[in-house]
């Protein structure tokens, strides 16, 4: 069928993080990103453009060698935008036994030629699990709008003293598609890279990501541009660092840099038992920091409060 997809490969040894034992939670961020964008190119006809990317939950660790399932199925549709479920499963190769390691939900917009929005063909579900879905989507979308305006309303300035990282580089030929533009996973790995950086700085230790949720793209990476990658630590649980990740881009002539994409994502020490180990608090030392720390608990609150969409086996 035209509304799903699946993408199988094998994981490869240079997708592994710092400790090589596992795939890095940017590289699976990557392939939710391709398969979302083959579905959603399949079903509209259309070049398409990754606008939002949320509930990124990393149940399990890969294993370079793993067999990898990507699949992809729209489960909404709007005038030009396409909501897209993504599973990425993983399966020792010898018994091709998959288990699921991470699920989330993809908004893809389709563009014309000039970069407007065009509408799409609408989608209906087929059966029950379809209408359960759908269902879902659909219950998010105020939920993930009001998400979002809490996560503009607020201010990154220099009076925060939470730790951070800043990454600073081009963006190559090999990080766009052939719209011109750097793949919403492209993005997603650099936004996944930085947090690391800061989360492990912080830690002492390396960390694993979680959770990534809230991912806004507002506007393409061109080849040539000056991209800045920036993670905040701004709130610590007693086992869970929360990050603010903000992308920003431009010229390297007019020196402007746009905000292109945010998000909010969560890491973890993994410990000897297989749990996540205490993690070090931060202190709060300015009306920034516990401004922000608040909203990140707000975060918490909101998510907690979000109906789970029901993921068919």
């Amino acid at each position: 069928m035209k509304d799903r997809i699946t993408l199988r490969f094998l994981a490869a040894p240079t997708d592994a993080g710092a400790d090589g034992r596992t795939v890095q939670a940017g590289r699976v961020l990557e392939w939710i990103d391709k398969a979302g964008y083959a579905c959603a190119v399949s079903w509209s006809a259309s070049y398409c453009v990754t606008a939002y990317v949320g509930n990124v939950h990393f149940t399990r660790p890969i294993a370079p060698g793993e067999l990898i399932e990507a699949r992809a199925r729209i489960i909404h549709t709007g005038r030009s935008s396409m909501q897209v479920l993504v599973t990425v499963l993983a399966a020792d190769a010898r018994d091709g036994s998959f288990t699921a390691a991470t699920d989330c939900l993809l908004v893809f917009v389709a563009v014309d030629d000039a970069g407007s929005s065009r509408a799409v063909p609408p989608w209906s579900p087929h059966d029950d699990d379809d209408e359960l879905l759908s269902r879902g989507a659909v219950q998010r979308i105020e939920a993930r709008r009001a998400i979002h305006e809490e996560m503009q309303a607020q201010d990154y300035t220099e009076a925060g003293t939470g730790p951070r990282s800043l990454f600073r580089f081009l963006a190559a030929p090999s990080d766009v598609n052939w719209g011109g533009n750097a793949h919403g996973g492209i993005v997603m790995r650099w936004i996944d890279e930085a947090a690391f950086a800061c989360a492990t700085s912080w830690a002492g230790r390396d960390a694993v990501a979680v959770y990534s949720g809230g991912i806004h793209f507002y506007s393409p990476v061109h080849i040539g541009d000056l991209v800045e990658v920036e993670a905040r630590l701004i709130h610590t649980g007693a086992h869970s660092m929360h990050l603010s990740v903000r992308v920003r881009a431009g010229s390297l002539i007019d020196g402007e840099r746009r905000l292109t994409t945010q998000c909010m994502t969560v890491f973890v020490i993994p410990g000897v038992d297989g749990r996540a180990a205490p993690v070090p608090a931060m202190r709060l030392e300015t009306d920034e920091d516990r401004r922000l720390d608040a909203h990140a608990r707000d975060l918490i609150a909101r998510r907690a409060q979000l109906l789970a969409i029901p993921v068919p086996g």
